[in-house]
């Protein structure tokens, strides 16, 4: 799958990677990764944009290899899910496939999304994880904080896969940054917008680097 390769891609060279979340917490239990993002859109603007991932999500982070596959109910139990098509047959018959990315378990509009669950390879983990977006309203904008906290047994080393998942989550951010637009003069993941070509040539780097040492 496209998505495990890239993200096992980001944990052989995390460091290359231009982005600016932070590994906050590291144990042997679990992580946590942080970031934020401040946008030049009021927080309703902010809120409709953030439970529509197929606008900013990033389609190299995806099983279907497109974004726009993804849905996000936002309510308690709602699923932040995917629709895999089916691949095209001879006989013209195929069957549609889908992911579970998270479930909704607190979602307070215009302040704050919870979601749990393993994104990525941690799917495949019995650790999970739980992603709290919450918005604030600030001067000339809206303020997002993402935090995403995983714990539980993995088959992963702590150090590598904390970072990958940190590169990855604040690519989520920076992209729902990039669709709302950044606020002039913030800092941080708010600041001046990573440039999108730049960021899908040093993917595709990584995981040339990782197969040359397979």
């Amino acid at each position: 799958m496209r998505l495990v390769t890239t993200v096992l891609a980001a944990a052989t060279l995390t460091a290359a990677m231009p982005l600016s979340a932070t590994v906050a917490e590291t144990s042997e239990r679990g992580f946590v990764t942080q970031d934020q993002a401040d946008v030049a859109a009021s927080p309703l603007d902010t809120w409709l944009a953030l439970i529509r991932p197929a606008a900013w999500w990033n389609d190299a982070h995806t099983w279907s290899a497109d974004a726009a596959n993804m849905t996000l109910t936002p309510q308690a139990g709602g699923c932040f899910c995917e629709r895999v098509p089916g691949e095209d047959r001879e006989d013209g018959f195929s069957l549609d496939g889908s992911v579970q990315h998270m479930t909704v378990i607190q979602a307070y509009p215009l302040r704050n999304l919870r979601m749990r669950g393993g994104l990525g390879p941690l799917q495949g983990e019995p650790a999970t994880g739980v992603l709290t977006i919450t918005l604030e309203e600030i001067a000339g904008g809206t303020r997002i904080r993402w935090e995403y906290a995983v714990g539980g047994s993995m088959r992963y080393e702590v150090a590598s896969i904390s970072q990958a998942v940190d590169a990855v989550m604040s690519q989520q951010l920076h992209g729902l940054r990039d669709y709302l637009g950044a606020l002039e003069g913030a800092g941080g993941a708010g600041g001046e917008a990573d440039d999108p070509a730049d960021g899908e040539a040093t993917i595709e780097a990584q995981i040339d680097a990782l197969q040359d040492t397979e």
